[in-house]
């Protein structure tokens, strides 16, 4: 029986052989995908982090607030303000268009009176407070209190920008305005009050401070290496269902697999001869990947991907990635025809695999529905162990669910396949 499954091995290696190029393709079209997709993130995070925005600011108040609102903008490191185009002072019509045509990603536009009406409504509110506890006499001043209207800051936003770009400037600009709001208040007492007869300290008196994982007394801090690496490794061994579905067929067209079974061997020797083999590739894929991540990132700049005490957890759920996509390329081989019909088939499962799993877009940014049918991909199983063992410091015990899950999408998919053949041939 060994020596049979030995022989069922090297001869998936000599087909394997015979297409070398493919072969190559394999191993460095994923190492191009890590590099490519890995520095366009990073560099991402660079221009988010680094690099400043230019916005253009319509200023149609010319008060207090507005001129905070300009200083606290051109204080931040995230934007450069823009109150001119060509010379010429901006309106909102010029704004807008020039944001609407993608010159500029955001324009925020200051009503009129802004200052005026803020500073009467906070009077206001605060005469009505002091003369509660006695401290005014309302009913000296004449007339009804003057009616303010609400006031609206317009934000334009071009529409190619990111949902997530959006969000994050309108809640930088709801924040400043909400602080000048809150300092225009103390101010109002104050004056109210008296001068020195009160002082408020309007420090923000709650902040946030982010914990993070510790590990021997080392935060442990996410980037885009430690994201990337087992995403795309993942989408790499995914993609051996294409060559091992291919080399099926072949075998089934050309007669093969007939002559195979007319020796004393079994059709389950055969499938554990195919998958060594291509579980042996996987291997070789993922650790490629990791070497790469761990020696050659550094030199283009980007962070080392960091495996101390990681490697056996990490081998491990690799090693069960494979398995699961190697049955599913047994799968696909055994029912497709023709190579047409697999090749496609199985590049295009790969891709809607990794779509689903999380690979491109984070499972909890998707639909809810969405999020549950993630739940079926095992490419998000693969990417959670992963995660577990990278950024959560995981041990064998938290992974288990994951690598059981993908095993069993292995033998689910190897016996079908087997099940499949057998009826096939019974007819």
């Amino acid at each position: 029986m060994l020596y049979k499954l030995l022989m069922s091995v090297h001869k998936e290696f000599l087909l394997l052989r015979r297409d070398l190029g493919g072969v190559i393709i394999l191993f460095i079209m994923p190492l191009i995908l890590i590099f490519v997709v890995t520095l366009i993130q990073d560099n991402t995070f660079k221009t988010v982090n680094n690099a400043k925005i230019p916005i253009l600011l319509v200023n149609n108040d010319k008060g207090n607030v507005s001129e905070e609102v300009y200083t606290n903008l051109e204080k931040s490191d995230v934007f450069t303000v823009i109150t001119k185009i060509d010379g010429r002072p901006l309106t909102e019509a010029i704004a807008k268009d020039a944001v609407f045509k993608g010159k500029y990603q955001l324009a925020i536009v200051i009503p009129e009176n802004l200052s005026a009406d803020l500073q009467t409504k906070i009077d206001q509110n605060v005469d009505k407070i002091l003369s509660n506890f006695g401290l005014t006499d309302s009913l000296a001043k004449t007339g009804g209190p003057k009616i303010v209207q609400r006031k609206e800051v317009n934000l334009y936003f071009d529409p190619a920008v990111q949902l997530s770009f959006k969000n994050a400037v309108m809640s930088s600009v709801d924040k400043m305005i909400s602080q000048i709001e809150t300092k225009s208040i103390y101010a109002a007492f104050q004056d109210q009050l008296g001068e020195g007869t009160a002082q408020f300290d309007q420090e923000s008196f709650i902040s946030f401070k982010e914990i993070v994982p510790m590990v021997d007394d080392r935060e442990i801090k996410p980037n885009s290496v430690q994201h990337n690496v087992p995403a795309w490794t993942l989408f790499a061994i995914f993609f051996i269902v294409i060559p091992l579905s291919i080399n099926i067929v072949k075998e089934k067209n050309q007669g093969t697999f007939i002559r195979l079974r007319t020796h004393p061997t079994s059709n389950v020797v055969l499938m554990a001869g195919k998958t060594i083999t291509y579980l042996i590739i996987c291997m070789i894929q993922f650790y490629m990947m990791v070497a790469s991540a761990v020696f050659l990132f550094p030199s283009l700049g980007l962070p080392a991907l960091n495996v101390e005490g990681n490697m056996l957890l990490m081998s491990i759920v690799a090693a069960f990635s494979g398995f699961a996509a190697i049955g599913f390329g047994i799968l696909l081989g055994t029912v497709a025809k023709t190579q047409e019909q697999s090749a496609p088939f199985g590049a295009t499962s790969a891709i809607i695999l990794a779509a689903i799993g999380g690979v491109w877009v984070p499972v909890f940014a998707m639909p809810e529905m969405m999020q549950v049918i993630a739940k079926s991909s095992p490419m998000n199983w693969g990417l959670n162990a992963f995660y577990d063992v990278l950024l959560r410091n995981g041990t064998i015990v938290s992974i288990l669910p994951e690598i059981g899950l993908l095993f069993l999408f292995f033998l689910i998919n190897v016996t079908i396949a087997l099940w499949y053949d057998e009826k096939k041939r019974a007819v």
